[in-house]
């Protein structure tokens, strides 16, 4: 069972490692449809009734799915497809005869975007577009009104053209600009023109939505059905579930690269896995420009298939396969002659995922009279697990870096939830046993209203010092169930965004090949992935749309941002269960909330970092909520300059103040680092400094343009809110100190 926070989004980069797919007859869409709908009817937790009115919602959001900006479809596409298909979908997907209809609508989605692109290469290879008039377009168009008919909808794409235009022409005179500045190569020189950039960019889009086939029409079409119930049931495709499951155990099959999908066509290597089979063989390099793959390395030219234009998700396909198979690219090699080409062979094998798994660090910091707190840090990306085998289990390795920062004798422990979407049920329920004594983590109640509780099933928790758990608004699922469960028990202070993403429902994946009829074709049916319980805190409150409010709130840009269950649509409600029969709290005075919270903002105020985000969160709610672009040259020009202005007089500001910070770290903190590899060789911590660290297992592409980006790094590598986490460790371990000596807290004891 997972409770992962998994969402379909198109990428321009994607990890080429998955295994190999059979060929076999793939199974009929229809009938998936019909099984799904049976499925859905029968297992989702929402329990809707299927009805004329669910079917406008699927069809809304397959429109939606489809053209999320409003730009394609006119309002008469959209009425001639409800008076057609608007209360009609759910039976047609009982009768099992959704495909057509899907089909349909997905043709004249792909015939709209032809007569766009076709208008864009007009209005391209036209006069200059006039950068003088008060011309406006929205930022974001999705709660727009469809455009009336077809000529409404070529003006309003003109002005589109017009903005990608000048924001392309715009970014070329600011790379300009800044290179002079700082003496550096302009990125931009040997570009495009601006012109021919945005013409290459719908070329690549329009092939994207012609290069599909039957199946990626029904996984659209599915999909939409599925998030129709809520945003996270979803349709996944074979490959999705291949992905998703090789993401959950954090170890895939492939060559171990990172492709971008370029403007002209070309796939370009952005990243190789250090220790990968590509950088084993090591002739494929950092951007080089792949053009062609033979899968099977036949040494055949007819073998070779041309991936120009090709999506990411296709070109992986190609490239994948079996461990030991070997794959052919036909490469044009990064800084070579125009029409250089060369054949790379790479054998595939397995790619460890390094980045994504879980990690230790030891902190000691200074004090004042001289004795040293040493404080542990526990980064988990996500709560990952083999569903198949078992062989990999993210608690195992959180159990072990936490017995080695035991042995460590550390004073206080943060665990960074950080963009940790959630993975496995069973895995946060073990995990937090290591921090409490046996009793509930979490409540689950399935449709019927039935509520099961889920124990740790530790009798004594392992670790029992200070503790802090830093989140942010992408913390989710799993990561809620663990830091509500911390802060539920008044184990841990929760510190971070003004609250985690609010998702408090499980999903389970359900094959729907297996409920095919019994001699129907089963290949790639795919899976649907459905919610069947709502989760919740021991002390009863779900965590769903409220998510988890930190004791201790940071400042942050995501509270701009329309980040968070809140602003996904068919999201299920808040509610609120009775409290876990065996819940029993710690005393909550244990951890001095007010007196950090204090302590906290004493600090804060004072620190220019968080006023930075402050003002800068005021100015991105403005923005957001005027949902204009100008699309006058001068006004976007002034508009940049105040902002560089800002940024330059800022960065002036930190650069003082960051020098003198780093000073002060450099004697006052000292940094081991632990990683899963360094506990499988016995090594001894060994000193390290995080801002000389990229602390990455891929070598990427250098990024010319980001170079020309002179905001200082954060001293000593350490965020602001990590930075003031570490504070309030210190502060908590030396209250929890103070008061165990004074006899304030009977019992109290870290282990050291």
């Amino acid at each position: 069972m997972t409770i992962s926070w998994f969402r379909k989004a198109a990428s321009a980069a994607a990890l080429v490692a998955i295994s190999c797919s059979a060929c076999a007859q793939q199974a009929d869409f229809n009938e998936v449809g019909r099984q799904m709908a049976i499925m859905l009817q029968n297992s989702h937790f929402a329990r809707l009734p299927f009805n004329p009115e669910l079917s406008h919602r699927f069809l809304d959001d397959y429109l939606k799915d489809l053209d999320f900006q409003r730009l394609y479809f006119t309002q008469e596409d959209v009425n001639g497809f409800n008076a057609k298909y608007g209360d009609q979908l759910h039976t047609l997907l009982l009768h099992g005869n959704s495909v057509p209809a899907a089909t349909e609508i997905y043709r004249v989605f792909q015939q709209r975007v032809e007569q766009r692109v076709a208008l864009a290469e007009k209005l391209l290879k036209g006069d200059d577009f006039d950068f003088t008039t008060n011309d406006s377009v929205m930022m974001s168009r999705k709660d727009a009104p469809w455009p009336a008919n077809e000529k409404v909808a070529a003006d309003l794409w003109r002005l589109q053209i017009k903005e990608a235009v000048l924001g392309e022409t715009l970014r070329r005179e600011l790379l300009a600009k800044l290179s002079k500045e700082q003496g550096k190569p302009d990125p931009g020189i040997a570009d495009r023109s601006p012109k021919e950039k945005v013409s290459l960019r719908y070329k690549r889009f329009l092939s994207s939505v012609k290069d599909v086939d039957d199946e990626e029409i029904a996984n659209y079409f599915l999909s939409a059905v599925a998030s129709a119930y809520d945003p996270h049931t979803d349709y996944m495709s074979f490959r999705e579930m291949s992905r998703f499951k090789d993401g959950m155990k954090n170890e895939l099959v492939g060559i171990g690269a990172l492709l971008q999908g370029e403007e002209d066509g070309a796939t370009k290597i952005k990243g190789i896995v250090v220790g990968g089979p590509a950088d084993r063989e090591g002739v494929l390099k950092l951007n080089d420009r792949v053009v062609a793959v033979d899968a099977l390395n036949t040494g055949k030219p007819e073998d070779m298939i041309d991936i120009m234009f090709m999506k990411i998700d296709k070109v992986v396909d190609f490239i994948r396969g079996q461990e030991g198979t070997a794959v052919a690219l036909k490469v044009e090699p990064a800084g070579g002659p125009a029409g250089e080409t060369k054949i790379v062979v790479i054998q595939r094998g397995k790619v460890e995922m390094k980045d994504e798994q879980a990690s230790g660090e030891v902190i000691e910091m200074k004090a004042e009279n001289g004795t040293p707190h040493r404080m542990g840090v526990i980064t988990l990306p996500s709560f990952y697990a083999d569903f198949d085998e078992g062989k990999i289990r993210c608690s195992v390795d959180v159990e072990r870096i936490l017995k080695r920062l035991i042995d460590e004798k550390i004073d206080g422990l943060i665990l960074d939830l950080r963009g940790d979407g959630g993975g496995s049920l069973e895995e946060v329920r073990r995990m937090t046993g290591f921090f409490i004594d046996s009793g509930p983590v979490v409540q689950v109640k399935n449709t019927l209203g039935q509520v099961q509780v889920k124990d740790s099933d530790s009798g004594k928790a392992m670790y029992t010092g200070p503790m802090v758990v830093m989140i942010d608004k992408s913390s989710a699922s799993a990561s809620e169930i663990l830091a509500g469960a911390l802060q539920d028990f008044n184990r841990a202070v929760i510190i971070g965004d003004s609250s985690t993403f609010g998702k408090g429902t499980v999903q389970q994946p359900m094959d729907i090949g297996r409920m095919l009829p019994l001699f129907a074709a089963r290949n790639r049916a795919g899976y649907l992935k459905v919610t069947i319980q709502k989760f919740y805190r021991p002390s009863g409150s779900s965590t769903q749309m409220d998510g988890v409010v930190p004791q201790i709130i940071i400042p942050s840009l995501s509270d701009a941002m329309d980040v968070g269950e809140h602003f996904l649509d068919h999201s299920l409600e808040h509610d609120r269960i009775r409290p876990a029969a065996n819940f029993k709290p710690l005393d909550v005075q244990g951890l001095f909330i007010p007196r950090l919270q204090e302590l906290s903002l004493e600090r804060r105020k004072d620190n220019n970092d968080f006023t930075y985000v402050v003002e800068d969160v005021f100015k991105a709610k403005k923005r957001y909520q005027e949902n204009v672009i100008s699309l006058n040259k001068s006004t976007r020009e002034k508009e940049l300059a105040e902002s560089d202005t800002l940024q330059k007089e800022r960065n002036v500001e930190r650069r003082i103040r960051f020098g003198k910070m780093a000073e002060t770290d450099k004697k006052e903190l000292t940094f081991y680092k632990l990683t899963l590899e360094d506990l499988e060789k016995g090594a001894d911590l060994k000193p390290y400094n995080p801002a000389d660290e990229n602390g990455s297992f891929m070598r990427r592409a250098k990024d010319e343009t980001a170079e020309l980006d002179e905001t200082p790094k954060w001293p000593t590598g350490l965020d602001p809110l990590k930075r003031e986490s570490l504070a309030v460790l210190r502060d908590l371990a030396d209250l929890t100190e103070n008061a165990r000596l004074a006899g304030m807290l009977k019992g109290a004891s870290d282990i050291r």
